[in-house]
């Protein structure tokens, strides 16, 4: 019989949402968890140097967030359309898939206008889910430039329970220092506390970095409405992983070091390459990966996380990885000493 969802449910009080990130990324508290000891110890994120030896290896997720949230007019109604962008489809054509918001006012045929100047357009030319529209844009300039028009009026897409006003700082603050391969409709946030001091003493002390890929999606938010986990379908998530990660990764693991995911979207992705002789293959496509209890990981043996949300895909995933019982202990422990949870919360370090 495997887990329910309703196993992933905790109180949460709500001040322990937290709306803006450590003063200094790196000075964010950080809660260790050794799985073969059973302890937990309260550190600060820059203590993570003293859990790592050179040539342990840390993998990052090098995606970078594009300003994904739009906001456009109506034609004739004039009315103000909130449209986020999910994916792009077909960059000739300019087509998208977006979800938009309020959705019952946009219809097939329907055209928005966004900017000022209404220098971009777009056109609903299908629905695909209750506030999901494929949207083509009608732009006459290069590719180029309509990437840049598209930088210039999104704004930084911040998830939905932070509810103060977005400012101008967001855009770096929900940015990794590491950010590369522009494609995420959100932050992979684990990696949002290290700075480039920190990642500079990990690289002197002889810690190896590999980069892989995964561009986050809003699925990754999506609640769990099944009791059942097996009945849940993950959104899928276009993931990259190249030679030189996999040749860094294998040899690691090959003597026994620590490989670190640095988030879960690294543990996903990770265990999506997975060989017939449990080492790690290259990568290039979607995945659709749901890992929830029990699971046993066969790249990473160490882990960087947040404190996620009751019910979660990430919190289950987590629960594998630390084992269900330790992982209620310290997300008890986490809410009565106060940790700030999300995305510009605290973090966790699961040896």
């Amino acid at each position: 019989m495997g887990m329910k969802l309703s196993q992933f449910n905790f109180e949460l009080p709500p001040e322990l949402l937290a709306e803006y990130p450590a003063e200094n990324r790196d000075e964010a508290r950080l809660m260790v968890l050794n799985r073969k000891e059973q302890t937990i110890e309260h550190k600060q994120f820059k203590d993570i140097l003293d859990y790592f030896d050179p040539e342990d290896v840390m993998v990052l997720n090098n995606t970078k967030v594009f300003p994904a949230r739009l906001y456009g007019n109506k034609e004739k109604t004039g009315a103000r359309i909130e449209v986020f962008l999910l994916r792009e489809l077909n960059p000739e054509t300019k087509l998208w898939d977006v979800l938009v918001d309020p959705a019952r006012k946009i219809r097939i045929g329907n055209k928005l206008y966004f900017g000022e100047d209404e220098s971009l357009v777009a056109e609903v030319i299908d629905n695909t889910t209750s506030r999901g529209r494929t949207l083509r844009f009608l732009y006459d300039g290069s590719y180029e430039d309509f990437r840049k028009k598209l930088q210039e009026l999104g704004e930084t897409p911040l998830p939905k329970y932070i509810k103060r006003e977005v400012q101008p700082e967001d855009q770096e603050r929900y940015q990794t220092i590491y950010a590369k391969e522009e494609g995420a409709v959100a932050a992979p946030t684990a990696g949002l506390h290290f700075s480039k001091h920190l990642l500079k003493r990990l690289e002197i002390k002889g810690v190896d970095f590999a980069e892989v890929t995964l561009h986050v999606g809003l699925g990754t938010f999506s609640p769990v409405e099944v009791e059942d986990l097996s009945k849940h379908k993950m959104d899928s998530e276009e993931a990259f992983i190249t030679k030189k990660a996999t040749d860094t990764i294998n040899k690691a693991k090959l003597e026994n070091r620590r490989v670190c995911a640095v988030g879960t979207t690294v543990m996903r992705v990770l265990e999506s390459a997975v060989s017939s002789n449990q080492t790690l293959n290259e990568y290039g496509g979607w995945t659709n990966k749901f890992i929830f209890p029990p699971y046993d990981f066969s790249i990473a043996n160490c882990m960087v996380t947040n404190f996620h949300t009751p019910k979660s895909t990430l919190l289950m995933m987590v629960s594998a990885f630390a084992g269900h019982d330790f992982m209620k202990k310290a997300y008890e422990e986490a809410v009565k000493e106060k940790y700030r949870f999300y995305t510009y919360g605290d973090a966790m370090l699961i040896i």
